[in-house]
């Protein structure tokens, strides 16, 4: 499986951007895919998921701003990120399962199997 993201740039507060991440490879009829980002110094966390049979998670932060989606035939997900603030500077990285998982875990990075290999998101005036 490989997954190949891209979309990152620079973009001023308040501005948008949207990633995408194509998978090949990826089967599974529970498959799901996902983003996380780390920034400079910090852990990589959660930001977004969504589900083959269309269900989506989001971390606090994403709600409201972040939209996942994505295109079954494709096997591709999107995130359009609205309303962006200096504090979603990250490299992001999209992620995968084939499989199904325990839901209560979605969030963490153990809960996927394999990762591209990162787009820079910066936002800055």
């Amino acid at each position: 499986v490989q997954l190949q993201a891209s979309g990152g740039g620079l973009v001023q507060p308040g501005g948008s951007l949207s990633l995408s991440c194509a998978a090949s490879g990826l089967t599974g009829t529970n498959r799901y895919m996902g983003w996380f980002r780390q920034a400079p110094g910090k852990e990589r966390e959660f930001v977004a998921t969504k589900f083959r049979n269309g269900h989506t998670y989001y971390s606090d932060s994403a709600k409201g701003r972040f939209t996942i989606s994505g295109d079954n035939a494709k096997k591709t997900t999107y995130l359009q990120m609205d309303n962006l603030k200096p504090e979603d500077t990250a490299v992001y990285f999209c992620a995968a399962r084939p499989g199904s998982t325990i839901l209560s875990q979605i969030r963490a990075v153990t809960a996927y199997d394999y990762w591209g290999q990162g787009t820079l998101v910066t936002v800055s005036s």
